[in-house]
């Protein structure tokens, strides 16, 4: 069974992802506010949060298949 207190503990929950959670969330509002329906749809960055990227870097509006699942390699990393 999926132990979300923990998987919160040690992932969510850090200052990091929280920072980034907030990012991810004033982009959303900020296309919203700009008047984009960005309902069924994702706000992506174009350059990624975890690769370093802000919202100044710009984002985007993708349907979440595009945005969720990226090609890899066979060692499991990003092509």
């Amino acid at each position: 069974m999926r132990n979300y207190r923990k998987e919160y503990d040690n992932y969510q929950g850090t200052e990091e992802q929280k920072k980034n959670r907030a990012q991810r969330n004033k982009a959303r509002r900020q296309a919203k506010a700009k008047g984009l329906n960005v309902q069924g749809k994702d706000v992506a960055h174009i350059k990624a949060l975890s690769k370093g990227g802000t919202n100044k870097d710009g984002v985007t509006l993708q349907p979440p298949s595009k945005n969720r699942s990226f090609k890899r390699n066979k060692d499991g990393s990003m092509k």
